[in-house]
């Protein structure tokens, strides 16, 4: 068995360690597999197919022409000439959107190849005219047909391409001998909905290293002064109004400072100017272990998010023995259950709010009901799923 998974990184990232957590097993039990990519970490099986300076230029053209997925003629011919070279019994695709990849050459030569494929949705770009979600503004145009995009500005400077691109992508993923693995229910259900609805879909939930994610002793409540208080955390790496920021801003000023302490993580710069001066902000953390032990700190761990799949932050949380508290959005409430975490309605600030206080002050959720939900998240067993649909696809 010859496996060759492709996505935008190798090792970097949520998508890129998927990849090399996969890679790993899959060389665990020696079975042949490399994955092609675009930015390497240095991991030996990954094959760069693209370089930084290729991808800005691919992003400015997609920015400008508005046909984002349909640039990168020369890196996807590098990604042609590596599986022509490679001969794979089956091509696993996860995250291809990355301004990396000509959507029109790669599937036509899976086509003319017969290539078997699996393919796993991190996000709803697949089915759609350009967004990788569609919640927030709450639009449905995809089920039918893309156009009108009102994330158009996100896609391009001029042109609103939405209609042309669902089109092509519909036309391009037809008669593709491909199974679609989705990480949450709640996405399966989207693509049952899409014009994939044809292909079979499996849902494989991801997996988290619990040899990391655990809890820890942790000085983070004497290193920044806030022994007495609470802590209410949120973690995100593209923090904005999708990640709810503007809720953390919000229960900044409704949460009483003098027992509570909100703590940000994977900010910048930019956040920290619209950050009042109660708000902690992390930029970055030295390692994982770093993040696990703030996690472990935390009496909350706070989601906000108006659009997601199956997000990791609520899953190392509860690794780390973290109560999980979310907006009903996405796949984010399958996480957890009534022992480990509590739901609210998306845009409900003063449920959150209420529910920050109920969890803090009557402290409902043991640390050791969170560890033993999260190890149903063991990344081993999660991605030996995937060793076994390969072998089901191949027999």
């Amino acid at each position: 068995m010859k496996i060759v998974q492709i996505n935008a990184t190798c090792g970097i990232g949520s998508t890129g360690k998927i990849c090399v957590g996969i890679s790993k097993l899959l060389s665990k039990n020696i079975i042949e597999n490399n994955i092609l990519c675009s930015k390497n970490n240095g991991y030996e099986l990954g094959i760069v197919c693209s370089n930084k300076n290729d991808i800005k230029i691919q992003s400015v053209k997609s920015k400008v022409l508005g046909n984002y997925g349909f640039n990168s003629k020369r890196e996807t011919k590098k990604m042609i000439s590596e599986l022509e070279r490679i001969k794979p019994d089956i091509v696993h695709l996860h995250n291809i959107h990355g301004h990396d990849c000509n959507l029109e050459m790669l599937f036509n030569y899976f086509k003319e190849k017969k290539t078997k494929l699996v393919w796993t949705f991190h996000d709803c770009w697949a089915f759609t005219g350009y967004c990788t979600y569609f919640d927030f503004p709450k639009c449905d145009k995809w089920k039918t047909g893309c156009f009108d995009c009102v994330k158009k500005r996100e896609a391009s400077f001029f042109f609103d391409n939405s209609k042309k691109l669902f089109e092509k992508k519909k036309k391009l993923f037809s008669g593709l001998d491909l199974t679609i693995i989705t990480p949450s229910n709640w996405l399966a259900e989207q693509v049952k909905q899409s014009f994939l609805k044809k292909y079979d879909v499996k849902v494989i939930n991801n997996g988290i290293d619990l040899d990391v994610f655990k809890p820890l002793e942790s000085d983070f409540h004497n290193k920044h002064g806030v022994s007495n208080k609470k802590i209410v955390l949120g973690v995100a790496f593209d923090w904005g109004v999708r990640k709810g920021l503007d809720v953390f801003l919000e229960l900044s000023k409704r949460l009483d400072p003098k027992k509570y302490q909100i703590v940000l993580v994977g900010t910048n710069d930019n956040i920290d100017k619209q950050l009042p001066s109660n708000i902690i902000s992390i930029h970055r953390t030295a390692n994982q272990t770093e993040l696990a032990e703030i996690y472990s700190a935390a009496d909350v761990f706070a989601n906000p998010t108006r659009e997601e799949n199956y997000p990791t932050v609520n899953m190392e949380s509860l690794a780390c023995g973290t109560p999980v508290l979310t907006f009903r959005t996405g796949g984010s409430p399958e996480i957890f259950d009534h022992t480990c975490g509590s739901v609210v309605a998306c845009d409900d600030v003063d449920a959150m709010e209420s529910e920050i206080i109920r969890i803090c002050e009557t402290e409902p959720f043991t640390k050791s009901a969170c560890v033993q939900r999260a190890a149903m998240f063991d990344k081993e067993t999660r991605f030996a799923e995937y060793l076994e649909l390969y072998k089901s696809i191949l027999s």
